[in-house]
């Protein structure tokens, strides 16, 4: 069941390619840990592709963001050091015939909304491309079932 309360984490990744699948391994673990289980597909293929994209486009080191804003945001961010914006998403259903530029054609198909803003905080530059997924929807916390109906007399 997920939480009431919010919630971050951030994981600073090198700029190797191996942190991909950290990065997405985390994730899985952080969303399970809160009860969003049925977040996790989603949110592990728009992680994969934010990651990616920072540590294949870019140099320097990059970090992945996960937030919960209580009643139902997931944001998921991914900032490298290029303070240089992102090549506008392609469509995706022109996506699939590019050998590359398939990952925020990908985000931008599976999030509600997506963006991305520069940083220039203690003398690093760099941006923070974030999205929020689609499966994203206002969760209230639910009583549990009970097993069987209750009895009366």
């Amino acid at each position: 069941m997920p939480e009431n309360e919010p919630w971050e984490y951030s994981l600073h990744i090198p700029n190797d390619l191996r942190a991909v699948t950290i990065s997405r391994r985390t994730l899985r673990l952080v969303l399970t840990m809160h009860g969003l289980i049925g977040l996790v597909d989603v949110a592990e293929l728009l992680a994969t592709e934010l990651v990616a994209n920072a540590v294949t486009h870019t140099q320097g080191p990059a970090a992945l963001r996960v937030r919960w804003a209580p009643p139902g945001t997931l944001r998921i961010g991914a900032w490298d050091a290029d303070p240089e914006p992102p090549e506008p998403p392609t469509l995706f259903e022109q996506a699939g015939e590019l050998e590359t530029g398939r990952g925020l054609a990908l985000v931008r198909a599976c999030a509600d909304v997506w963006g991305w803003h520069p940083l220039s905080r203690h003398g690093n530059r760099g941006k923070f491309i974030w999205c929020e997924p689609a499966l994203t929807r206002p969760v209230a916390p639910q009583p549990p079932t009970p097993l069987t109906a209750p009895q009366t007399r």
